[in-house]
């Protein structure tokens, strides 16, 4: 009996191995992927679409259809699509839509009938979205093939949310994602559902779309496309045939704004991800806004406008009183607005499989926070893919692939054999997607990947189409390309190197390095993996680095070189001190230009007035991303350089640009608003942190609690630097004394930015090349936690800045000061109040912790934070790191010294 029951139990076990076998397989080692970039510059790519023979098709928004074909690498436009793209609102203003063209999927029998279907606005009126299809002849598609299969009537009074997303089922149904087209932002200011029944306010009212079940709009379509071009409905949709009120295409319903479908090939499910509203959590209102990770196992409804995420529900509200009304039922939703032309009694509320909303998830913490935009993608069967060269590994086997276009991340999410949520984890952690918009496998494996870019409703540099194959055998080598110089005179001599570039199967590996002109003509080819090249005639050139392994696999970096135009070389020249600022102080500065084709500012060829030169204080908040720009010697203007970094790690980009419209107002237009508003630095950087809207009138911000309000304050900062027209401000004189003066109301622990740039005259082939030199006067006094280098530190965890010292040679080093004139250093520090503390001598070391001792002084006894203990230097000259090292011999390993909360130099 007991021998029976443990064969069971070791059945029992065998089973429960092979149903989850996937999460026992070794998770394949990221370099196991190549990313390569096969198209950038794009403008608006918004789907993609593989076709079995390897090529792909992917459209952008504004019409246009390309035909990348990786056998050739060649990129080539097919066809453009007549679209809508902009809407005029009740007040006559024209604006950029959402619309355009919106989506494409071949034919599941595409190497046979050619037909690929299309769903975009059409032009013209009456207003309409249309599904339709084509036939693809060639590398061409045939505009007089088309066919009409589907017309959905919409408004475009207002934007937004338009869908396009489709996906074919293994029984040939044509499944389509529309919007609800619907504006929210009358009711985002507020917080409360998009349910405005007063009359005329259609437009702002999802109960017309999303939850009409005679409506074709906020819905997952299915429908049987037919040879004719007709369509017939498939068995299991959510409203059968006949009923006047329900139309029988609707397989789910309750849509917002869904993006991307797949469907899963084992089990028929329908996956999608989808954008929700920007909302905060409010009684008598409504719950968190939080975008959806959706499946759907059967026909139903997703419950958008009254319920969100996990069933969260809305309350009632009456836009004509503004009260409240009650709090809508996930189980029995009623649709009573006047704009539903279908069912009153709605099927009852389908709750997400994965929901988050702008702060930090605590039921799927790695979706991290801030910005968001659900966008789905495809889930891996290596059985869909029979005929791939290089299949992804059997780690991913069932995994659904989801990416965010605001965090550009991807991740697998694992479902079990019964498609419930598992787990989460990153794919390629290392990697930054630059808003991922679509990706999905192609026949040979390989995943595509569409990148939209920067920013909303233009061409972005970084609009990419891009590849990601998996080596499962042999990897590609990793390859680095760089040069000493890629601009100058000639004859321009440059060194090239490989060196970073690595095999990680430890191949011997081949170099050749090919230099073009830029039409493509090959100049000379260089097999060393670093050569010197000497360019003799003026011209752009290509160099382009091929490195080869030794089973064949191949990756290559080019690099442009400009040769014939020598960059200018600017310097400024300070007297004194080159590190730090004294309130009040002046200094004399003077600015050298030289260029080898321009001639020289002193020499009267290059005039004053070519050069620019600036001095700007930056305040508080500036101060460490200044610090490490500064360390780097970034080539940037000056108020540019320090908040770009802040700006580039969030989505600022994906709504907002310095002069040009997208979603957001851009920089310039809310530096002009608040032009002189002392409260506007402190006041916008809540919003930063917090969101809002209202204040631009349809542009809504997503709240960014990731940041701190040092961080926020930054990046206002810089936008509020800027105006509405191009800046006016004279120029500084190249040469001449200035007064450090700060701002009134500004703290003096900023930096002045002294910069200096001129841009030179170009050639008649090449452009004028631009150089800029920046000088960055520091406040004098630092702070513990700007430290570049520290040991046996203890961050006191409920004060603000003070450190403690633990253990004898524990130490603050900071990096390049110059201690030109500087007499005196004053301590912040004091023996804490705890038990165990020592006190000890703080040693003032230069260029190491037991480099020359120039100072020290005895920390004894508590004697308040703020006391300064004054350490008188002995005179040093020119730059050096400068430590602060804590000793006392007496003291244990673990045994705190000090607490140290600044230190001033003067």
């Amino acid at each position: 009996m007991v021998r029976a029951r443990l064969i069971l139990s070791c059945i029992g076990l065998i089973g429960l191995l092979s149903m989850t076998s996937q999460y026992y397989v070794d998770k394949p080692d990221d370099n196991r992927f190549t990313r390569e970039i096969l198209a950038e510059k794009l403008d608006e790519p918004m789907a993609l679409a593989p076709l079995d023979d390897g090529r792909i098709l992917f459209i952008e928004r504004k019409g246009d259809i390309h035909l990348y074909n990786p056998a050739t690498t060649r990129l080539s436009l097919i066809a453009t699509i007549p679209v809508s793209t902009k809407y005029t609102n009740r007040e006559g203003v024209v604006r950029e839509a959402e619309d355009g063209l919106m989506g494409i999927v071949p034919d599941p029998q595409f190497a046979q009938n050619h037909w690929v279907y299309l769903y975009y606005a059409q032009p013209g009126e009456p207003a309409r979205n249309v599904l339709t299809r084509y036939e693809m002849r060639g590398d061409l598609l045939a505009m007089e093939t088309r066919k009409i299969l589907l017309e959905i009537p919409t408004q475009r009074d207002e934007c937004c949310h338009t869908g396009g997303g489709m996906v074919f089922d293994k029984d040939g149904n044509l499944c389509l994602l529309t919007g609800d087209n619907t504006s929210p932002f009358s009711s985002l200011v507020a917080g409360y559902a998009p349910i405005d029944e007063r009359p005329e306010r259609s437009p702002w009212d999802a109960q017309k779309s999303a939850s009409n079940t005679a409506d074709l709009r906020g819905k997952l379509i299915r429908i049987h496309p037919e040879l004719d071009g007709t369509y017939k409905i498939p068995q299991g949709n959510l409203f059968p045939i006949g009923n006047t009120k329900a139309r029988p295409e609707i397989y789910a319903m309750g849509l917002r704004n869904p993006w991307r479908l797949s469907v899963d090939s084992r089990t028929g499910y329908l996956y999608w991800g989808e954008v929700g509203p920007d909302m905060k959590d409010s009684v008598g209102l409504g719950p968190y806004g939080y975008d959806e990770f959706n499946q759907a196992r059967r026909a139903g409804n997703f419950g958008w406008p009254y319920v969100v995420g996990n069933n969260a529900a809305y309350w009632d509200r009456d836009y004509a009183t503004g009260k409240a009304g009650k709090q809508f039922n996930p189980a029995k939703l009623i649709n009573d607005s006047p704009n539903n032309t279908g069912l009153r009694e709605l099927p009852p509320a389908q709750k997400s499989l994965i929901w988050y909303s702008y702060r930090a998830s605590d039921e799927f913490p790695l979706m991290g926070n801030g910005g968001r935009s659900a966008v789905g993608g495809p889930i891996y069967h290596k059985a869909d893919l029979p005929n791939a060269l290089r299949p992804f590994p059997d780690y991913y086997e069932g995994k659904w692939l989801i990416t965010d276009f605001m965090r550009g991340w991807i991740m697998a999410v694992t479902l079990d054999e019964q498609s419930n949520y598992v787990s989460m984890e990153r794919f390629l952690p290392n990697e930054r997607f630059d808003s991922p918009i679509d990706m999905k496998f192609a026949a040979n494996g390989d995943l595509y990947l569409l990148e939209y870019g920067s920013a909303w409703f233009r061409g972005n540099d970084n609009a990419r189409l891009v590849r990601i194959e998996y080596n499962a055998g042999n990897r590609k080598p990793v390859v680095q390309a760089s040069a000493d110089k890629t601009a100058g005179a000639v004859p321009l001599n440059v060194a090239f190197s490989s060196a970073g570039t690595i095999d990680f199967d430890r191949d011997a590996l081949t170099y050749e390095w090919q230099i073009m002109t830029k039409s493509g003509e090959l100049v000379q080819t260089y097999s060393t993996p670093n050569p010197s090249v000497t360019f003799d005639k003026a011209g752009l050139y290509t160099a382009r680095l091929t490195v080869t392994d030794a089973k064949g696999a191949q990756n290559s970096k080019t690099l442009d070189i400009k040769a014939g135009n020598e960059p200018p070389n600017v310097t400024i020249n300070l007297q004194g001190n080159k590190t730090f600022f004294t309130v009040g102080q002046s200094i004399n500065y003077d600015v050298a230009v030289t260029d080898k084709e321009d001639g020289s500012l002193a020499g009267g060829q290059i005039s004053p007035e070519q050069v620019s030169v600036s001095i700007d204080y930056l305040p508080e908040s500036f101060d460490k991303v200044a610090v490490s720009m500064n360390q780097r010697s970034v080539d940037m203007t000056a108020t540019y350089a320090t908040a770009q970094k802040l700006i580039t790690e969030s989505d600022c980009r994906a709504c907002h640009t310095i002069d040009r419209p997208s979603v957001g107002p851009t920089y310039q237009r809310i530096a002009q608003k608040y032009k002189g508003d002392p409260n506007a630095v402190e006041r916008l950087s809540r919003k930063v942190i917090t969101g809002g809207s209202g204040v631009w009138g349809e542009a809504t911000m997503s709240a960014h609690p990731q940041l701190s309000q040092a961080d926020a304050s930054t990046i206002v900062t810089y936008i509020l630097s800027l105006s509405d027209e191009p800046k006016s401000v004279k120029s500084l004189p190249v040469s001449g004394n200035y007064t450090l003066n700060i701002p009134t109301s500004q703290s003096s622990k900023g930096v002045f930015i002294i910069r200096a740039a001129y841009s030179d005259r170009g050639t008649p082939s090449l452009p004028p090349i631009s150089t800029e030199k920046l000088v960055m006067l520091r406040s004098p006094v630092l702070f513990p936690e700007q430290a570049d280098s520290s040991k046996g530190t203890e961050r006191i965890t409920d004060q603000n800045r003070p450190f403690y010292l633990v253990g004898s040679g524990a130490y603050l080093g900071y990096f390049k000061l110059d201690m030109t004139g500087i007499k005196q250093i004053d301590v912040a520090a004091q023996v804490p109040g705890r038990a165990d503390a020592t006190g000890g001598t703080i040693e003032v070391r230069l260029d190491s912790p037991t480099g020359k001792l120039i100072g020290e002084t005895a920390v004894t006894s508590n004697t308040g934070q703020g006391s300064a203990k004054i350490v008188n230097v002995a005179p040093t000259d020119s730059m050096h790191d400068v430590y602060f090292v804590g000793k006392n011999p007496a003291a244990r390993s673990n045994q705190v010294l000090v607490q140290v909360t600044s230190v001033t130099f003067k």
